[in-house]
């Protein structure tokens, strides 16, 4: 079972004067909303983790669900043998994670991790349903803890984008 998780950082706490109503999407997928993200494999207990404090979780949720996407394009699905590779990289850093598609199934490693890591293997169905969890679970947290981001039309529209599955 794949597990993504975030904590937003007190280190870079968005800037007070912020209108979360008409925040564009520049500064909802670069500026605002930084912390750490993990993704985890809970049956084998591996987790690739952030540490940085500045990473920028909405636009994290939002690029790991059109990655999930982007691996899916093979119109033969879990049957095509791929690979299919994509990266997320995170703004401000060389640092990437890499996710590679045999079959039904994503390889993801993290640039940071020590050599000799095994990848966190998890079923593409599986990462896909937990991306648009993810998103939609920070969403609302988000959406709860500042006042107006739920009237955002740019907030709508990614919603709209991304339903659960």
């Amino acid at each position: 079972m794949l597990d993504i998780g975030y904590a937003l950082s007190r280190r870079f706490p968005d800037p007070p004067q912020t209108d979360y109503r008409t925040a564009d999407v520049h500064a909802l997928r670069h500026d605002l909303f930084c912390g750490d993200v993990y993704l985890a494999e809970t049956r084998s207990d591996d987790e690739l983790a952030t540490a940085w404090g500045w990473v920028p979780v909405l636009d994290f949720g939002w690029a790991l669900c059109a990655l999930a996407e982007q691996l899916d394009r093979d119109p033969r699905g879990a049957r095509s043998p791929g690979p299919h590779h994509a990266e997320l990289d995170f703004t401000e850093s060389t640092e990437r994670l890499r996710f590679t598609r045999r079959f039904g199934w994503v390889e993801i490693t993290a640039d940071w991790s020590p050599a000799g890591t095994p990848p966190l293997t998890v079923p593409h169905t599986e990462l896909r349903r937990e991306a648009r969890d993810f998103l939609r679970d920070l969403l609302a947290d988000l959406t709860d803890l500042h006042e107006g981001l739920d009237a955002n039309p740019a907030v709508w529209d990614l919603a709209a984008r991304y339903p659960r599955v």
